[in-house]
């Protein structure tokens, strides 16, 4: 039963009956629906699939739900006002639970490292005041995990996300460092993995973009030279933490790498000539920093604006200007500045698919879609004018 995109303020009694020996999906997103989530939902005891997305849903994620526990697999309640913790007991065979955008607190339940199917878990921008779940890397088949914008803190312990495509912890409190070899066994990012029959199944749902968004935190320490080994990595933001030391050289093995952000940290020396060769890393940011030397003289880097690496102390090269702004000047954006920068890597990490046979399909392209960087727009817009 498809009711979205629709004005509907409520369900109303006649729907409610006859429906929980045959309902399997119900889709209710973007309507006008208040209160709490309807009780009867509880009753649909084949109901695989319920999004119940952008509306005004208020209260609870009831308890009753854990009926629906043997058929649900994708759970999408984001865009709503619920509140309170999340369900300890609930949805143990989802593959993809999205509550984002909504008003929960407390901490995630430890009991997700049961959802042994989990491949997609998004609470962004809630009120979640926790640890980060280093546990959840137990998930086997986790692929896309969305934190940002929370109360997370406390150290980013190692883990080892095998399947990892999508990681955006964001906008929360974390610190610590990050060892050498953090990313030594995020296989699904790298060349190493070999792709099950399964894996290319959902290829054409999944697309083949991976994204690291560790940015507005406090991280300090080096980068980890492991980051050279996500040959599969296309968007990577490490901006506003406070990372020292050197960019590793090795992210010049990042070939398909096609946005890279470093502004605002602490980071010293030059950056990496290996960069010079990426072809398509066509957004980069390596602003507000302690940078010295030669630019690289790669295309891309050609392309880029003078902010691009503004506010640094001793940067030269063909790439610059010679009114770019080092290091010496003001440092300190304007509160419009900054919150321009935080939207254009405002990013959500997974979309729902339903095709046939399959209930799940992550739409990565979403990435550089709805909250596109300026040179993303100015690509299509000057392909749009070749066209013509």
């Amino acid at each position: 039963m498809n009711l979205s995109n629709n004005t509907f303020i409520g369900f109303e009694r006649s729907t409610r009956h006859g429906l929980s020996s045959v309902l399997t999906y119900l889709l209710g997103s973007k309507n006008n629906f208040t209160g709490k989530i309807p009780s009867f939902i509880c009753e649909l005891r084949s109901l695989s699939i319920l999004d119940l997305s952008n509306n005004n849903f208020s209260g609870s994620i009831s308890q009753c739900m854990e009926k629906l526990n043997s058929s649900i697999s994708v759970l999408n309640l984001c865009q709503n006002h619920l509140s309170g913790d999340l369900p300890e007991s609930v949805f143990e065979n989802l593959r993809s639970l999205d509550v984002g955008h909504n008003q929960l607190a407390g901490k995630l339940p430890r009991s997700l490292i049961h959802f042994s199917n989990l491949e997609v878990f998004n609470v962004e921008s809630n009120k979640i005041n926790d640890t980060f779940p280093f546990w959840m890397s137990s998930l086997q088949k986790l692929q896309v995990l969305v934190l940002r914008s929370n109360a997370f803190h406390g150290p980013i312990h190692q883990a080892s996300f095998l399947k990892m495509k999508i990681i955006d912890i964001s906008h929360n409190h974390l610190i610590g460092t990050l060892p050498a070899d953090y990313f030594l066994n995020w296989t699904a990012m790298s060349s190493l993995e070999v792709r099950t029959n399964e894996d290319q199944s959902t290829e054409p749902y999944m697309g083949d973009k991976s994204a690291i968004d560790f940015s507005g935190n406090r991280v300090e320490g080096e980068i980890p030279r492991s980051i050279g080994l996500l040959k599969e990595l296309h968007v990577l933001n490490l901006s506003n933490n406070a990372f020292t030391g050197h960019i590793p050289s090795s992210m010049g093995n990042l070939s398909a790498l096609e946005s890279l952000d470093v502004s605002r940290n602490k980071l010293s020396g030059a950056i990496p000539q290996e960069l010079g060769n990426l072809s398509f890393l066509a957004y980069m940011n390596f602003s507000h920093n302690h940078l010295r030397g030669l630019v690289p003289g790669g295309t891309q880097f050609r392309r880029q604006p003078c902010s691009s690496f503004g506010y640094n102390s001793g940067l030269f090269g063909s790439s610059l200007d010679d009114d770019c702004p080092s290091s010496q000047q003001d440092e300190t954006p304007d509160a419009e500045e900054e919150d321009e920068h935080e939207e254009v890597f405002s990013w959500i990490a997974a979309a729902i698919g339903f095709g046939p046979g399959i209930v799940l399909g992550l739409t990565i392209g979403y990435i550089l879609f709805v909250y596109k960087p300026e040179w993303f727009r100015n690509k299509h817009r000057s392909r749009s004018t070749t066209t013509r």
